[in-house]
Order: structure tokens, then C-alpha cells, then sequence
């Protein structure tokens, strides 16, 4: 099977490549992974005092799929407030990337990532 021309594009061209220092109190950072097909991704968000990202950036370990929904889900939570960014779904991701039924776990960690990274800064912001 062939891969859609936009997961082409974001794994030739991925967008936000790269890292934060994960003790700024400003970032928030979401580590998850698939251990059934070994995909990895790490998804961060730097946040704004007026409480928008106002910078995000990732790494992937795994398939076009999976680097294709980190560079996507990197781009679309950019200049959103945290209510916005969490109702992102992995279906979102999916339909944008016209993804086959077997690499839907590739959005779902794209989801997951978003949401562990605001949980990551809402803990910080706790302390």
C-alpha cells in the first residue's frame, strides 16, 4: 500500500523537528509509545503567559505515519489555547492524513503525546 501524498510530504519535509529544555517551566513535554510496533514519539509545547502554544516541537522513532502525525499535530496545536489543543482526536489526524485502518495508532499517539504534554505543564504550573 502507498502512502497519501500528505504523509509523504510531512515525512520528506517534517515541520517542528526538534527539543525544548524539559525543566523550562514553560514547556510541557508528552512521551508515549506503541511497544506492539515500537513507534516512540516525544511531542512538546512551549506555552505563552496569555496561555497559548506559542511554539511546539517533536521526535519520532517509528513509521511515515506515526512522523507524519507528530509533524502534523506539531503544526496544528500552534497559537491554541489548551481547551482548543485537547479536543484535537486521533480521527482528526487520521482523516487529514487519509490514513489506512492498520496505521491509526500512529494518530492515536499523535492524541496521546498532545495530551500528556498539557498534563506535563499543568503539573509544573501545580508546583
Amino acid at each position: 500500500r502507498f502512502y497519501h501524498e500528505k504523509v509523504v510530504d510531512h515525512y520528506n519535509n517534517p515541520r517542528n523537528v526538534g527539543s525544548f529544555d524539559a525543566s523550562d517551566p514553560s514547556v510541557g513535554t508528552g512521551l508515549v509509545g506503541a511497544p506492539a510496533c515500537g513507534d516512540v514519539m516525544k511531542l512538546q509545547i512551549r506555552v505563552g503567559d496569555d496561555g497559548k502554544i506559542v511554539d511546539s516541537c517533536f521526535k519520532t522513532f517509528g513509521c511515515g505515519s506515526a512522523i507524519a502525525s507528530s509533524s502534523v499535530a506539531s503544526e496544528w496545536i500552534k497559537g491554541k489555547g489548551m481547551d482548543e489543543v485537547s479536543k484535537i482526536t486521533n480521527n482528526d489526524i487520521a482523516k487529514h492524513l487519509s490514513l489506512p485502518p492498520v496505521k491509526l495508532h500512529c494518530s492515536m499517539l499523535a492524541e496521546d503525546a498532545i495530551k500528556a504534554a498539557i498534563k506535563d505543564y499543568d503539573a509544573k504550573r501545580k508546583k
